[in-house]
């Protein structure tokens, strides 16, 4: 049920991709037709193509924008969310079955693997910071 969920997406997607390109060449030939009694064949291509590099351009200053945008978010993001080890504290708190639970899997790891342990608290007490953008 799920893959057919996933197909039938992507062949809408394909099928708005296509769609897309239809739209695309039909309005360049027709501001070809328009532009080319004024400025011949040559002057009205030059036209088309400074069309699409104008849209091109307007489509990637959009996205750059909302580019900005997304990072600032993430950044206030990881600026203000506590880390790993706090989020795990306030876990056992709220929930010490669970707590209690995690203990005993990781009383378990460490018999059967203590390597994998030493790797887990390692990752838990090194607190680092993401890297500074200007």
């Amino acid at each position: 049920m799920i893959i057919r969920k996933i197909v039938l997406a992507l062949v809408a997607a394909a099928a708005i991709l296509a769609a897309s390109g239809v739209i695309v060449v039909a309005a360049a030939y027709a501001l070809f037709a328009l532009v080319r009694p004024a400025l011949g064949p040559a002057g009205a291509a030059a036209v088309v193509c400074l069309a699409g590099g104008v849209f091109i351009g307007l489509t990637g200053l959009i996205a750059a924008l909302q580019a900005a945008g997304a990072a600032k978010a993430l950044k206030r993001a990881r600026e203000t969310s506590p880390g790993l080890l706090d989020q795990l504290i306030a876990l056992a708190r709220d929930r010490p079955l669970v707590s209690g639970g995690a203990l005993i899997a990781a009383a378990t790891l460490a018999v059967r693997n203590p390597a994998v342990l030493a790797t887990i608290v390692k990752s838990l007490v090194s607190r680092k910071t993401p890297p500074k953008t200007k």
